[in-house]
Formats: C-alpha cells, structure tokens, sequence
C-alpha cells in the first residue's frame, strides 16, 4: 500500500533548532532516505521551496487569480514528503518516526488513494 509521509515544521525551524539538534542533520537526512532507497520502499520524495514561495491558483468559469503565498496560514508549513510503498501503516508509522525532522517538525501519514479512472491516464 502507498502512503504519502507529509514533512512539517514552523517556518525557520531548520535554522534554529539548538546546537545538538542541528548537528549532522544533513547526514541524517542523507542516511534516512538511503535507507528507504535500501529498503526499497521508495516511489519518490522531494524538498518543497519555502511556503512564500507559492502561488496559488483559483478558477472561475472565465477567470483565473493567482495570489502570492500559501493558500492558508498555518503554524506548520509543508516543507516536502515522502512517498512510500509498504505492506501496512504500522510500517509507514515506523518509517515516519525515524525522520530527523522529529527533532523539530511532524509528519503526518496519509494512504494514497489508488486504482482511480484518472489515475489510468497516467499510464
């Protein structure tokens, strides 16, 4: 089963989680998803640019309004994810908790939903 693994923190939490917590977190992050990869349990996983970043995009029937910024204002932003193939959620859950972004962050788990019509056109 396919699961989504969402990478959230407090905007500038990277920057300044204490010493001991910052330290080697790249490394980390390196192993974790070359342990994913070793596993192979991987499907994908990106970095997201920061939230300020983003335009967002409405539609009326003749229209389109496009706004600077996330689409809502929230304590947490997403900063990327992971996405995973696994027999289970216990699995999933496992995979989400050894996450470096636990030292300051969550990650919310979410089944993908699979098998759907325009999910065929993707073949």
């Amino acid at each position: 089963m396919k699961y989504a693994l969402l990478i959230y923190a407090e905007p500038g939490a990277v920057d300044r989680p204490p010493k001991p917590v910052h330290d080697g977190i790249i490394d980390n992050w390196v192993d974790y998803t070359r342990a994913v990869k070793g596993a192979g349990v991987a499907l994908g996983a990106e970095q997201l640019r920061p939230a300020d970043t983003a335009t967002t995009v409405t539609a009326g029937p003749d229209e389109r309004l496009l706004t600077d910024g996330p689409f809502m204002e929230t304590k947490e932003h997403l900063l990327g994810f992971y996405l995973l193939d696994v027999p289970d959620l216990d699995t999933a859950l496992d995979w989400a908790a050894r996450m470096p972004i636990m030292r300051y962050g969550t990650v919310e788990v979410r089944p993908v939903v699979e098998g759907t019509e325009w999910q065929k056109a993707l073949d």
